[in-house]
């Protein structure tokens, strides 16, 4: 019988990340968690509005030291880690991920929670049109994770935490789902077809993940594969189009005329991960790297296809989760008015446009 570890003080990477803020607020919102963040600057905009949550501590450093790992770890019974893969590629991700879990064991964490994606290339039966390095990369190690602990959850229980595209992205700047305004219309061009992507609130990442922490006897080896739904493109711009009152559309984009012409058509043949190294036999380009991803979605409509979510398990867990595409925009349209950024219509105009990713905000093309 594995014993059930509740944990007050979780050492977090990753936590200036997209998902890593709602994360932490999540944690420390009623101080039942204090949390120790590793950050490489401390004096950055989002290091700071995370300290303003309380209960919120920094440490300088990377992910990828096993010093500052160790560091960071020591002390504290719980973790969550989230590895930035656009910043290190894949092969790198997989070497720091299992180096993590190993310092974590050997510092005395009693609760680790992994930040995953879902391996899309052995869910296809390891089809080579869906190799999606960021994807994959994350996934090998969510599935090794969940092996060790079949061996120590005695001394550390894990729960791996699988999400997917943030529905934000489709509101934002600089993401592979980043809409145009064309004539008056709302546009999304990319190359999902027909299918479906398993957009994800970060708002309920925020629930999500402290109900980890919060239930390890039911957490405790568990792969929590979280979705608003299965959203089609087509229904989502129906979705804007209800709560706005203005005009937009889905348009369906072939690979080739996307890479040409897309909204990442100029990062084509950038590195997926932007420090790793071209001459490496594991590089692979953005666009190698989202050509998987986008065939991943093709291929997944209806919840019947190569990327599935449990939508029952995720109702019982989270009984006020976000459900559609449409429930979503009203929230957002709703709470960019209040917070004086306007309406859904006024945040999607290019001049308005702001990141939600992290790499989008900063730009940044520098150390791990």
């Amino acid at each position: 019988m594995s014993a059930i570890h509740h944990t007050s003080y979780v050492f977090v990477v990753g936590g200036t990340g997209a998902q890593g803020i709602p994360v932490i607020r999540g944690l420390v919102k009623d101080k039942k968690y204090k949390c120790r963040v590793l950050t490489r600057d401390v004096n950055s905009a989002r290091a700071k509005e995370l300290v303003a949550l309380g209960n919120v501590e920094l440490v300088e450093g990377s992910f990828a030291s096993e010093n500052d790992l160790r560091n960071g770890f020591r002390g504290c019974d719980g973790a969550f880690v989230n590895i930035d893969g656009f910043n290190c590629g894949e092969k790198t991700e997989i070497y720091w991920a299992i180096r993590s879990y190993e310092l974590a064991l050997e510092e005395g964490v009693k609760f680790y929670v992994y930040g995953n994606l879902d391996y899309v290339y052995k869910k296809s039966g390891y089809d080579p049109k869906f190799r999606t390095g960021h994807y994959d990369g994350k996934g090998r190690i969510g599935e090794w994770v969940l092996a060790q602990n079949q061996v120590n959850s005695h001394r550390m229980g894990v729960a791996v935490f699988t999400t997917g595209p943030y529905i934000e992205m489709s509101i934002a700047a600089h993401t592979i789902f980043t809409p145009t305004v064309e004539d008056g219309v709302v546009t999304w061009r990319v190359p999902v077809g027909d299918g479906a992507v398993v957009h994800v609130s970060l708002d309920d990442c925020e629930y999500y993940a402290r109900w980890l922490f919060d239930h390890p006897e039911r957490s405790n080896g568990m792969d929590l594969e979280v979705a608003i739904d299965h959203i089609h493109y087509a229904d989502l711009a129906k979705a804007f189009e209800k709560v706005t009152g203005h005009p937009a559309r889905y348009i369906d984009t072939d690979m080739e005329t996307y890479w040409k012409e897309g909204n990442t058509a100029t990062a084509a043949n950038l590195p997926s991960g932007y420090n790793s190294d071209p001459k490496d036999p594991s590089f692979m380009t953005f666009r190698q790297n989202f050509t998987g991803f986008f065939n991943m979605w093709t291929y997944s409509g209806r919840n019947q296809g190569v990327i599935r979510r449990d939508y029952k398990l995720l109702d019982d867990i989270h009984p006020n989760r976000i459900r559609s595409a449409e429930q979503y925009f009203r929230v957002e349209h709703a709470r960019g008015i209040s917070a004086g950024l306007g309406s859904l219509w006024d945040r999607v105009q290019e001049k308005n446009l702001r990141p939600v990713l992290k790499m989008a905000e900063d730009r940044r093309r520098g150390k791990l």
